[in-house]
């Protein structure tokens, strides 16, 4: 990513500054490092000038793209509109990072105006200051209407400078200098009576949250019903700013140069002459999507959200849609900050919008998506799928839905197949790859019966959970998905878990086997599972067992304190666990081996102290290592006792009065394992079925 860093309002070539905004800026047209994307340019007759080549360029489709540095006498001359697209973002440019910095550039080259007086060869080496790009596609002319463009990129600075304008020209009027209030007016309305009272009265039209804002501030009315809209801040910030400076006496300040009328004089000739942008006509061409992701793609921090809005609405232009009502009926949800909060996908961090785009894109096409090709996949997608207005509202419509079902996942009790699939596979188990499935089995737009979804969600989850114990791999998930998708893309809604169940019982292939119960039986109390697996996962495996066993008793009480891991025998065994006499090099590797294992593991409601936990087994031996001190006496028995009411605990302190061996830890693993078949049933349940 290019960054232009550490400049703030310094000269730069030939005199000519850049804008004063904080460094480190990340590169953008609509960003002040504008300039690492239009260097500096020479000036000629006061204007900046264009290198060889520039004027003129043709982009990759043929279509001709004008570029040209234009002041606003040139920018905003005649009856002209420039018009922000509706599904553009409201203003949000503020008086510390954007205002006060250009007023200050401003002010600065207004200083060098009066100091260079009328000579024409000072004048000359004043130069001008650069705001920045502004890309814009203009629309075919109708007779008798204002020349209008559509801004394609640059609205905050075509805003600001619009705002800075009027700002100017309101206390020029104040103040008594009719002249250059007047010459200033012409840059900011279209004064002809035919575009009175309408849009068009304005040289811009702005997005569609600040209109009404901007028509009484640009219309001189009051303000008071818009409190603190950023487009009434920044005209009343311009407004204090340019008064002070105008009125400041000379006599009690040295930070103003000349007199009133050279300062209003000065000020005027910055405005209309010496503030430059560098403007980007489309010529009409169909290649402003082109333009807008190019310039973006160089430094930005767009999302594929942006670019994909900007092509939706577009192509919504294209067929005639209502695209006025397009923001609030399918795209104000993702104007949410929830949607741009960036999230961890694996080692990388993204936008949840981007990252749902994604999935959606995979369950859509039934075809795994890549990150980096999300835009272009989203265009061929819904390209054919867009050709009328009431089709592409329809698609509109769809994709809203699942948004707000993939917004509401992570709020999902866990006592719905959902939210448990969620909790467990997705966030524990990090297999973020299973989503499109999720999302596709639980869409509103697909209507499947809650105990299909529960069906296929429980064996999908049970595939997850029994490789992941018996360290399978994961590495053909995405594709396996892909496959699942184009299965239930054919199948009736009423059968869907069965299909998922058939499916995954039906596989061969080591990466996609789903584990049997013998198989879960036989290899998991052989298994390390400690230190081999995270912790978040035992926990989900442990608490789901606790769960079973609880409700084997007619016992449904929810698990809400935060459980961690514990070693029943602990993994220092050999300062209070060794035997008599103690064990040999083979024995003690084997039980360093077999504490790791699943059946010494359990789960406390508090975490036992380190030096509480590799205590003896038994109050009795306990006595003669610990006969002082908090819980004197008490072995690690009465400590589980003391510390957990969970039945995983409650079994073995019943059952093991006495003694924890290498024996009983072997046991409960096989329990335990058993246990695991009946939270997650296998695959022998789907084996010879249909799905009708």
């Amino acid at each position: 990513m290019a960054v232009a860093t550490g400049y703030r309002g310094g000269p730069s070539e030939k005199g000519v500054s850049l804008s004063g905004f904080p460094s480190a800026v990340p590169l953008s047209v609509d960003s002040p490092a504008w300039d690492q994307v239009v260097p500096c340019r020479p000036l000629r007759n006061g204007r900046p000038q264009l290198w060889d080549g520039e004027r003129n360029g043709r982009n990759e489709k043929g279509g001709s793209v004008r570029a040209d540095a234009l002041a606003p006498k040139a920018l905003f001359d005649s009856a002209v509109h420039y018009e922000i697209p509706v599904f553009q973002r409201p203003y949000v440019w503020s008086e510390e990072d954007q205002w006060a910095p250009l007023w200050e550039d401003v002010q600065r080259v207004a200083g060098k105006v009066i100091a260079a007086g009328e000579d024409p060869d000072a004048l000359e080496t004043v130069g001008g200051h650069f705001l920045g790009a502004i890309v814009f596609k203009s629309k075919p002319p109708v007779s008798g209407d204002v020349t209008r463009h559509a801004v394609i990129d640059g609205q905050q600075r075509t805003t600001t400078l619009q705002l800075l304008l009027d700002a100017a020209q309101a206390i020029f009027e104040s103040l008594g200098y009719e002249d250059e209030a007047e010459a200033l007016e012409e840059l900011t309305v279209n004064s002809a009576k035919r575009f009175r009272g309408k849009p068009a009265q304005f040289k811009l039209w702005p997005s569609r949250s600040d209109r009404e804002a901007f028509a009484a501030v640009m219309g001189g009315e009051d303000t008071a019903a818009f409190g603190d809209h950023r487009i009434v801040e920044a005209h009343r910030f311009f407004q204090h700013e340019i008064r002070t400076w105008i009125t400041a006496d000379e006599e009690e300040t040295t930070a103003v140069v000349g007199t009133r009328l050279q300062r209003v004089q000065a000020l005027t000739d910055v405005l209309q002459s010496r503030l430059y942008v560098v403007a980007i006509n489309l010529s009409g061409h169909d290649d402003d999507q082109l333009i807008f992701e190019t310039l973006n793609d160089r430094g930005t921090p767009l999302l594929k959200a942006d670019l994909i809005k900007n092509w939706i609405f577009q192509q919504g232009e294209r067929v005639h849609a209502d695209i006025d009502s397009w923001p609030d009926k399918f795209w104000s949800e993702f104007d949410d900050d929830w949607w741009r909060e960036e999230v961890a996908q694996g080692r990388h961090l993204r936008s949840r919008i981007d990252t749902f785009l994604q999935y959606w894109l995979t369950m859509r096409t039934r075809e795994e998506v890549l990150t980096d090709d999300t835009f272009r996949r989203f265009t061929e997608h819904a390209a054919a799928l867009m050709v009328t207005a009431d089709a592409a509202e329809a698609l509109l419509t769809e994709l809203l839905r699942d948004a707000e079902k993939y917004r509401t996942l992570a709020q999902m009790p866990p006592t719905t197949a959902a939210g448990r699939f969620h909790r467990r596979v997705i966030q524990e188990f990090e297999l973020a790859a299973t989503t499109p499935l999720l999302m596709w089995i639980i869409s509103d737009n697909h209507h499947i019966p809650e105990e299909q979804v529960e069906t296929a969600l429980s064996a999908l989850e049970s595939w997850v959970i029994r490789r992941t114990l018996l360290r399978y791999t994961m590495k053909d998930v995405n594709r396996m998905m892909v496959s699942m998708l184009s299965l239930l893309d054919a199948a009736p809604a009423d059968t869907v878990g069965a299909e998922v169940g058939r499916y995954l019982a039906a596989q061969t292939a080591d990466a996609r086997l789903w584990p049997t119960d013998d198989e879960v039986v036989e290899r998991i109390p052989d298994l390390r599972m400690y230190a081999n697996l995270r912790q978040s996962r035992l926990r989900v495996v442990l608490e789901a067992v606790e769960q079973l066993l609880r409700t084997e008793r007619h016992e449904k009480v929810s698990i809400d304190d935060p459980l961690q891991i514990e070693h029943v025998m602990p993994q220092g065994w050999r300062k209070h666990w060794d035997d008599h006499p103690p064990l040999d090099d083979k024995a003690a590797q084997a039980r360093d081996r077999l504490v790791n294992t699943l059946g010494n593991l359990t789960l406390v409601t508090q975490k036992l102290n380190g030096s509480l936990s590799h205590r003896p087994w038994t109050d009795t031996e306990a006595e003669q290592v610990a006969p002082t001190g908090k819980d004197a006496g008490r072995g690690k028995r009465s400590l589980l006792n003391k510390f957990s009411v969970l039945v995983l605990n409650k079994e073995i302190i019943d059952d093991h009065p006495e003694t924890w061996t290498n024996a009983d830890i072997s046991k409960r693993s096989m329990h335990l394992a058993e246990k695991i078949c009946q939270v997650w049933p296998g695959p022998e349940r789907f084996v010879g079925t249909t799905a009708g």
